[in-house]
């Protein structure tokens, strides 16, 4: 009995030292996890920052487009440099209509110019928006893998408990206590890496479906005035 309170007191049983005890096995999942955390961390800070400027920059760039200044003007200041989608679409649309405009269309003519318009906006769109989805599915595999992934070290660290008992022919809990906390913990840091980026996907999705939402919107809307624009020239 003295001898196994004294093996018991010896047990570094801190987050530190189960993870300096733990089997090489735990310990690569351990590492895993914690990559796909740090990872998942660094994509949800980056994204939701990013959208939240973006949101800003097209409520101002919408503000000045129907301020009632001529949009060739406003072509102009932007030209070759776009900030965000939104005034990517924009400048897409105006190239394209210089670019397709001729003196002398007829009605047909008109038509088909612009649908190649508004072709290339929504190419643009479809574009910039495939740029802001970029890792946004790593989010949606973490929250689906990392608790699998915890649930291997646990059963893995099950495991070498009952290695042990077997080894050591004692059911005491110093020989088990080892490779449960070990178990646990693998457990805990899936959990800890599944949960945040389960719901920040959710969020990041919903607020990317509203953004683009806002460019069909302004894609449209411009579309409509270039058509006038094409009619009137004509």
């Amino acid at each position: 009995m003295n001898e196994e309170l004294s093996i018991t007191s010896n047990l570094d049983i801190s987050i530190w030292g189960l993870i300096l005890q733990a089997d090489l096995v735990v310990r690569i999942v351990m590492l895993v996890l914690l990559f796909l955390s740090i990872f998942s961390w660094s994509i949800i800070f980056e994204k939701i920052t990013k959208l939240k400027k973006l949101n800003k920059k097209a409520k101002k760039f919408e503000n000045d487009f129907w301020s009632g200044v001529n949009i060739e003007k406003l072509h102009k200041s932007i030209e070759n440099t776009p900030t965000h989608p939104m005034e990517a679409i924009f400048v897409t649309g105006m190239k394209e209509l210089a670019s397709s405009t001729t003196q002398n269309s007829s009605s047909k003519d008109i038509s088909i110019i612009e649908k190649r318009i508004e072709k290339a906006m929504f190419s643009t769109m479809n574009r910039e928006i495939e740029i802001l989805e970029k890792n946004i599915n790593f989010l949606a595999t973490t929250g689906s893998a990392a608790p699998f992934i915890g649930l291997f070290g646990t059963v893995w660290g099950i495991m070498n408990s009952f290695q042990s008992i077997a080894t050591a022919k004692n059911t005491s809990l110093a020989i088990v206590a080892p490779g449960i906390a070990e178990a646990l913990l693998a457990t805990a840091l899936g959990l800890l890496a599944a949960i945040p980026a389960v719901i920040a996907y959710n969020k990041i999705s919903t607020d990317l479906n509203r953004y683009s939402g806002g460019l069909e919107i302004f894609l449209n809307d411009l579309s409509n005035i270039l058509s006038r624009h094409i009619s009137s020239k004509k």
